[in-house]
């Protein structure tokens, strides 16, 4: 089994920038593809970014390429969202997640952390 959590959410402003990080235990995430999803309220959640096991390939979703950054460090059991210049329909709990399947890994979920941007 694999446990994540989240850290790093909070209230910001548009403009504003946030790195959320997710640690892993358990056991070893180095052989996963790792992800980060969203959820705002009365939607369904989305795949926000995913980066494959060695690093070596990313995806983003349309809205936040050029803006969000995601990696990871496998020797810390650790994937980062870097997210800079903040809108407000960034708002949304952002759940981590790893799996087998990249680039939508969903195999294990963190609790979520709340982001929420305010205009």
């Amino acid at each position: 089994q694999v446990q994540l959590v989240e850290s790093g959410g909070g209230l910001v402003q548009t403009g504003d920038s946030l790195r959320l990080s997710c640690v892993a235990s358990g056991r070893t995430v180095s052989g996963y593809a790792m992800g980060w999803f969203r959820q705002a309220p009365g939607k369904e959640r989305e795949i926000v970014a995913a980066i494959n096991w060695s690093g070596g390939s990313t995806y983003y979703t349309d809205s936040v390429k050029g803006r969000f950054t995601i990696s990871r460090d496998n020797a810390e059991n650790t994937v980062f969202l870097q997210m800079s210049s903040l809108k407000p329909e960034d708002t949304a709990v952002y759940y981590c997640a790893a799996g087998l399947f990249y680039p939508s890994p969903k195999d294990y979920w963190g609790q979520g952390t709340q982001v929420t941007v305010s205009s």
